[in-house]
């Protein structure tokens, strides 16, 4: 990366910063404020109601997709558009009144619902009275008052009557209909003992019930609430069909959201930028290898700029760019899961890659489901012609599936022993289906089991390897001898005296056990050369823990390719053996397919967590350097719409 520093005139702040966008390879960052005190302001972007049109945009989009879903093949490219489409903003203003008018027949057909459940709350509400010929405003008359309500039909009624005939003579209940839990009543008094009756009721847990500007009886309030019903029904259908109608709007709408979405790119960028009068000045960063492009772009423009190396001090806040080939490249997806390297560190994914996909295909190691991988992988580049991270995710299938069927030639499984138990269907003599292989996981479990461990020393090592290289570059040398060097003449002492008491007796004993014994000392010597005092005593304890531990666990944790590959094979065998016994082969079709899906799905996730942590925790403790950020450019990315390649 090179830090770039740049002043330009203010009048030609907006088409650099456009031309900048489609660079993108510029990242902003935020000017000292100290600047201020020379004068120099941050620029005003107004960023939130560019968020609000984008958010109009979006919600017009949703509302088309929920009313009027698009028809698209299930594996489909998105739509290209060219760069200059996405930073046009002209007409903007007209797409974003189309969206406020969908947003408004979205807010009319809530307001139409919310009648509709009006109307028919109401229609519940009157069930009860429809037996009543009264009008539902009814309160009183000229002598008498007039009570609706509800009584819980657990209450005695009867006891209730006695209690409002106590309160008045005059007074008296009447139920209308009830349930098993209410009972509806009315209740009648002269006006001059209400008091006294509506006292007597609430003891019995008496509800009041009102019906505002209802004016008819019941069942003329419950059959005009049926009739606006059905008008209002009629009424929101025209406006969900005028809003269906507005489907063919979509692509312009999200055309427009792209639109919205590149000026809010340019408007946060903006906000980094301070200025006078007459002139902008922004800092950050661009790549080194496109300082050059970068001069031919800002050459038509007023500018003065300088780019320069990053301190080592700024090493923290420099952004990180992975920059690899199309093999490579597969691994990003896994790395940035992890966390990126720093911007002194190393970049892990050519150093990685050929493991990964070697230790994915020992794990899988089947040519059935190999061959599933590739073409699937195969098939979405070509239909859905992906871009950045969804093709790193589809080469590293693609990569995993050549891999996986590898391993599977190797081992002589094809979906387990399948080609062998339909030939035992189909009465093919014994031996039919049964694939060469040059090591099988199920007979030959200890070898598999010899073989990952040397895969993972071999894997420990190439992460040592690295780590001495970088510390031998820095100038560190003696911490790369005195760490990996002393552990390299460790393994070279075990070796030999390995060698010596099993198959390579003419190896001289003293040879092996001298190598241990230096080796060792200067493990010892290594681990303790940087203690002081008493602490020089416990280092010896810690750093022996920590080597013969630590190495022990490391390597034993690579007996998992092992059991991955045997608990794959168990399965589909398994499974196939399951089909075969009924001897029929749709029978056995039908529990191959339940079987293998499940196992194929099962070891696609299993293999991948596995060999990931592989990777982050055996791998990547040897040499890894993690805690870079992600450079963050101003850039076109679209959501709806791919742009071309070559752009």
């Amino acid at each position: 990366m090179k830090k770039l520093r740049l002043m330009a005139i203010r009048s030609q702040k907006d088409p650099l910063l456009r031309e900048l966008e489609r660079f993108g390879c510029v990242e902003f960052s935020e000017l000292d404020e100290s600047l201020s005190d020379e004068g120099l302001v941050h620029e005003n972007a107004d960023i939130l109601s560019l968020r609000s049109t984008q958010s109009t945009l979006q919600n017009a989009i949703g509302l088309l997709d929920r009313y009027a879903p698009e028809k698209k093949p299930l594996l489909s490219a998105k739509p290209q558009v060219e760069t200059d489409a996405l930073l046009d903003d002209s007409g903007l203003k007209t797409v974003l009144e189309k969206a406020a008018e969908i947003s408004g027949l979205e807010e009319k057909i809530k307001r139409l619902t919310a009648e509709e459940n009006r109307q028919s709350s109401l229609i519940e509400s009157v069930k009860p009275w429809m037996e009543l010929d009264l009008p539902l405003d009814t309160a009183s008359t000229e002598r008498s008052a007039i009570l609706w309500g509800s009584i819980p039909a657990r209450i005695d009624l009867q006891s209730v009557i006695a209690a409002v005939e106590e309160a008045s003579d005059e007074a008296e209940l009447f139920r209308i209909s009830g349930d098993k839990t209410t009972n509806y009543v009315l209740v009648v008094a002269i006006r001059e003992d209400l008091p006294a009756v509506q006292d007597s009721l609430r003891h019995f847990g008496f509800t009041a019930i009102t019906f505002p500007g209802e004016s008819g009886t019941a069942k003329e309030a419950a059959a005009e609430a049926a009739n606006r019903l059905n008008v209002l029904a009629s009424e929101k259908e025209s406006v969900r069909q005028a809003l269906i109608a507005k489907a063919p709007e979509r692509d312009e709408l999200k055309l427009a959201a792209e639109v919205a979405a590149a000026k809010i790119a340019r408007a946060e960028a903006e906000s980094k930028l301070m200025g006078l009068d007459s002139a902008v000045v922004m800092q950050g960063w661009v790549p080194a290898e496109k300082e050059a492009a970068l001069a031919d772009l800002l050459e038509p423009y007023d500018c003065a700029w300088e780019t320069e190396d990053p301190d080592p001090s700024e090493y923290p806040d420099v952004p990180v760019l992975l920059k690899n080939n199309r093999f490579s490249d597969a691994l990003n997806m896994v790395t940035n899961m992890y966390s990126l390297p720093a911007y002194d560190g190393v970049d892990p994914n050519p150093l990685m890659a050929p493991f990964f996909i070697l230790f994915y295909g020992l794990m899988m190691a089947d040519m059935g489901y190999g061959l599933i991988m590739m073409i699937a992988a195969l098939v979405a580049m070509a239909k859905i012609k992906p871009q950045k991270g969804t093709l790193s995710f589809c080469r590293l299938l693609l990569y995993g599936g050549i891999s996986t069927f590898i391993m599977g030639a190797l081992t002589g499984g094809f979906f387990g022993n399948a080609l062998e138990q339909i030939g035992k269907i189909l009465g093919k003599p014994e031996g039919w289906g049964v694939l060469p292989s040059l090591f099988n996981p199920m007979t030959d479990s200890m070898i598999v089991l010899i073989g990952s461990m040397a895969l993972g020393l071999i894997h420990l090592n190439t992460g040592m390897v690295i780590s001495a290289v970088e510390k031998v570059k820095k100038g560190d040398a003696a911490s790369a001898f005195w760490e990996e060097g002393s552990l390299w003449i460790t393994l070279v002492g075990i070796v030999l005296f390995a060698l010596n008491k099993t198959v390579a007796p003419q190896i001289p004993a003293g040879i092996g056990k001298w190598i241990l014994i230096i080796g060792c000392l200067m493990v010892l010597f290594g681990g303790t050369r940087g203690a002081k005092g008493f602490g020089k005593f416990t280092s010896i304890f810690g750093t022996l823990y920590n080597t013969v531990t630590g190495w022990f666990g490391d390597i034993l944790s690579y007996s998992r390719i092992m059991a991955l590959m045997l608990a794959g094979s168990v399965i589909a065998t398994v499974f196939n053996t399951i089909g075969g016994i009924a001897n029929n082969l749709v029978f056995f079709l039908i529990i191959f397919l339940i079987g293998h899906a499940l196992n194929f799905a099962l070891n696609l996730l299993g293999c991948y967590v596995h060999d990931l942590r592989l990777q982050c925790l055996e791998y990547f403790g040897k040499f890894y350097k993690d805690g870079g950020r992600a450079f963050a450019p101003l850039a076109v990315n679209p959501k709806y719409y791919d742009i071309p390649a070559g752009e």
